[in-house]
């Protein structure tokens, strides 16, 4: 029988999870702190926990983020946190911990054992192989530090490249809500649904997040900016964070591009991004938005490993050169990308991503190079093996 371990230190919500589960066919063991739930985790190897937050000794997080660690790429245990705080910033919190999914205390038995179900069934033993392997779960966001500095061209062909080179799962989402380009950048019309039809669903979940989500040719699954502006108004930052942590459990990388105003719903994406891209060309307003915005990321905490500049057009005549603009910013930039305005226009407006209708081209690789670090960024494990892979392949055919 399937093992479920279920994590709470409340003898009442103990007793009415052990009877509903037990009701439902599983075996179950319980654990009333977190080093408990940590010993019985190991010896009795369970399918699934039910991982309460508040808990002596060791929290939830704290029980997942260790879970987490000691797994490694090896196995993967589905975990549902319970908690009675309703806060995104918990649910989140609770995400990047290593949950896979989130329950609000109280909940109904049938949507606890339907998410259970879903979870077992998706990282459950497949036939003759090993547990399917769980999404990165990783936020990469890319912030323009004025308009028209190319921040939409690189995150939309980032995204897919992401995907058709480096068979990641991504979803790319169009945060500039008022005047989103993905529309206008993938060639779609304004019947394909967007980020609004959410707002009004008295719950978000899986099943209708995917009949929001647009696919497109390349593979990738697309998030869409309302159609008009006074549409936007309607996406509050909170909602959006529980749209995109609920993202974080579907794809390996879900790849945003960010609006220019540093208002709450902009901050709160960027906070919860696990990398920033500020996006730049080298000219004196550049220059001075970039300072700005690093100022003001400072003075709100901001952890400024996640900080990546990238320079637009880098070979481009502005009178300022490369030497000089990471010079007045007191920092290097971590990537570069050379001025192929031809390539780069053409695809715009014929509404086709370079990388995926001109893949050879020079700017194509230099957008899977940026492709390339962030995923060596988050998941070295998977690139050394692949790396010890082709070394093995090459000794082979060199033999």
């Amino acid at each position: 029988m399937t093992k479920i371990l279920v994590v709470d230190d409340e003898a009442n919500v103990q007793r009415l999870l052990q009877y509903t589960l037990k009701q439902a066919g599983y075996t179950v063991w319980v654990a009333g702190d977190g080093q408990e739930a940590l010993k019985l985790w190991q010896s009795e190897q369970p399918a699934l926990i039910l991982l309460d937050v508040s808990l002596p000794k060791l929290d939830g997080y704290g029980v997942a983020e260790k879970i987490r660690a000691d797994e490694g790429d090896k196995s993967h245990v589905p975990i549902i946190m319970l908690t009675s705080e309703k806060e995104v910033e918990q649910k989140v919190r609770g995400l990047r911990a290593g949950a896979d999914d989130y329950l609000v205390k109280p909940f109904h038995q049938a949507e606890l054992l339907a998410r259970m179900r879903g979870l077992l069934s998706r990282f459950g033993p497949q036939e003759g192989g090993p547990k399917s392997r769980p999404p990165l779960g990783k936020m990469i966001a890319f912030y323009g530090a004025k308009g028209g500095v190319g921040a939409t061209t690189i995150s939309i062909n980032t995204a897919i490249a992401l995907h058709t080179e480096l068979d990641r799962k991504v979803c790319l989402v169009d945060a500039v809500l008022q005047f989103g380009d993905h529309r206008v950048f993938l060639d779609l019309g304004n019947d394909r649904k967007s980020v609004t039809d959410l707002m009004n669903a008295p719950q978000i979940d899986a099943e209708l997040l995917k009949s929001v989500l647009v696919k497109h040719d390349s593979g990738v699954d697309l998030l869409l900016a309302p159609t008009s502006p006074e549409e936007a108004d309607l996406v509050t930052p909170e909602n959006l964070a529980g749209v995109l942590a609920m993202l974080r459990t579907m794809y390996d990388y879900v790849v945003v591009d960010v609006d220019k105003r540093l208002g709450d719903l902009v901050l709160s994406i960027l906070d919860h991004a696990d990398e920033v891209h500020i996006v730049m060309t080298a000219d004196l307003s550049c220059l001075k938005n970039v300072r700005l915005v690093l100022e003001a990321l400072r003075r709100i905490g901001f952890d400024p490993k996640r900080l990546k500049l990238a320079l637009n057009r880098s070979n481009a005549f502005t009178g300022i050169s490369v030497g000089a603009a990471e010079s007045a910013l007191k920092r290097e930039f971590e990537t570069k990308i050379t001025n192929e305005y031809r390539v780069a226009i053409s695809a715009q407006n014929t509404g086709s991503p370079f990388t995926y209708s001109k893949p050879d081209a020079p700017l194509s690789h230099e957008i899977v190079e940026l492709a390339q670090a962030i995923d060596a960024s988050f998941a070295p494990q998977v690139v050394a093996v692949a790396g010890a892979a082709q070394a093995r392949i090459g000794a082979g055919r060199g033999r």
